[in-house]
């Protein structure tokens, strides 16, 4: 009986799936419990260089930029769009306005979890779920789970996709599907949850997979349509080769890995024993959110690069997993659940609020030198991996490649041998050498401090340093070149 009821969902109905007063009372508690857990995103300016590069983007987009031509990177439009709408409607001078944005994806994350819980479990699992996951929301690096980046969007959009699929509305969940995809290629691994929820429960399974493949692959076309379709397929797909093997860097990368699987443990304190009590109680789980959660590993492992936010796209399967194992255990034992995530939670939370960020500093007296030896409408290189440095200076890219790993294949902090001048996305280069042909950069700033891609093993900038341009300062180990025909 026990093991049936973990099982097997419930749908419930009759007056307890009317709105007695459910949500009235529980949205309140969720809103202040992300709100809180939010906080520390609000005081600092900036908190990774994702963040910087989105806003750069944005900044060229609303001057007329184009995505995949004039500005390009290897993700989907959809949060490039949202922080460009942002900074039309409050400027660009703040990330505020998406950070706000970041509390409600995470609001809509949690209530969709406990709307998810309350429909097959009852109104307690959904209480449970929704707090739980507010709790264990910020569990990772504050660089990683604070920052209003992709992983952030792609949450609200997977779970929306489940949810769908679990009242099975195919049309919808195909189209959450497709958002979740152009937010961040990894999203598309909801697919395979809503499919398995489509084979076990469709009413008519050809024109339901229709339905759920029509409303997948019409949004990914329009947007395609939108921008640039053979560039869309190019950055988002085709593109990355190079950057999806981690040949050279295998100690480093599962290093990081390991590391971030491990901070992860520790924000998931509450949820993992109660996970593998029920594991032992029914010996078996719901099919469709083990599915998720395998679907989800796959996505952070995808690439091999485990960067923290990754990590967060497993966080709505889990808190689903140990919602429906709670259930069927004692009352002591989800206190202790709760109790433990709440302890974990305040820890993450200090972390936050509490630790330097040197990176960060160094940025911001980067950008103060810029924006002192340049003007305004002057466009500048920034030779590294922080394209903050523009935002922050308020001066605009003299190229439509933001950072340095696109031409070095150095992104994803490979430290390898596989970084250089020969790794770079293909067609990089030779377009890189004719942007600054056309308009050199007032000045250029090697940011490398000593890594692979420093100039001296890049010879195309070394060349092009040593044809044009003069050393003129440094700042925390960053070297400043100014033009020298500006100096005459």
């Amino acid at each position: 009986m026990r093991a049936g009821l973990l099982v097997t969902p419930r749908t419930v109905t009759g007056p307890r799936a009317a709105d007695d007063g459910y949500w009235r009372r529980l949205l309140p508690v969720l809103t202040v419990l992300v709100a809180l857990t939010r906080v520390p995103s609000f005081v600092r300016p900036l908190w990774s260089p994702d963040e910087g590069y989105l806003a750069v983007q944005a900044r060229i987009l609303a001057a007329g930029g184009e995505l995949y031509r004039t500005v390009v990177d290897r993700k989907p439009p959809l949060v490039p769009w949202l922080y460009e709408g942002a900074f039309a409607v409050f400027g660009s001078g703040s990330l505020t306005p998406v950070r706000v944005l970041a509390v409600l994806a995470q609001l809509s994350t949690a209530v969709l979890l406990a709307s998810l819980a309350r429909r097959r479990w009852g109104d307690r699992s959904g209480r449970t779920a929704g707090v739980l996951y507010a709790l264990v929301s910020i569990g990772l690096n504050p660089e990683d789970a604070q920052a209003a980046t992709f992983e952030v969007f792609i949450l609200p959009c997977t779970v929306a996709a489940v949810w769908c699929a679990d009242r099975r509305h195919w049309g919808a969940a195909g189209t959450a599907v497709a958002c979740s995809f152009l937010v961040k290629q990894t999203g598309a691994a909801v697919l395979v949850p809503v499919l398995w929820l489509l084979w076990r429960h469709a009413g008519s399974p050809r024109r339901d997979l229709l339905r759920t493949g029509v409303g997948a692959l019409a949004p990914v076309a329009a947007v395609a349509l939108l921008t640039d379709p053979a560039g869309l397929l190019f950055w988002t797909v085709t593109g990355s080769g190079s950057y999806a093997s981690f040949t050279g860097s295998e100690l480093h990368v599962l290093g990081r890995g390991l590391a971030n699987a491990a901070i992860l443990a520790v924000a998931c304190a509450g949820l993992i024993p109660p996970v593998l009590r029920g594991l032992r109680v029914a010996r078996t789980g719901p099919a469709d959110l083990w599915l998720w959660f395998g679907s989800s590993a796959a996505a952070v492992i995808t690439g091999f690069h485990f960067f923290g936010h990754y990590y967060l796209q497993l966080m709505p399967p889990a808190v689903l997993l140990a919602t429906a194992a709670l259930r069927v255990l004692s009352r002591g034992r989800l206190l202790t659940a709760v109790r433990t995530s709440a302890c974990c939670c305040v820890l993450f939370l200090a972390w936050g609020l509490l630790a330097p960020r040197p990176e960060l500093a160094h940025s911001q007296r980067l950008a103060a030198a810029v924006a002192h030896r340049t003007r305004p409408g002057d466009h500048v290189l920034v030779w590294g991996m922080h394209p903050e440095t523009y935002w922050l200076a308020g001066r605009a890219p003299a190229t439509r490649y933001l950072t340095a790993g696109l031409l070095t294949n150095y992104s994803g902090g490979r430290d390898g041998p596989r970084v250089g001048e020969k790794y770079a996305v293909e067609g990089t280069w030779p377009v890189f050498r004719a942007e600054l042909t056309a308009r050199p950069p007032v000045l250029v700033v090697d940011d490398s401090r000593g890594r692979p891609y420093a100039p001296d093993r890049v010879p195309s900038l070394r060349r092009l340093l040593a044809a044009g341009y003069a050393e003129a300062g440094t700042v925390d180990g960053a070297v400043l070149y100014t033009r020298r025909d500006a100096q005459d």
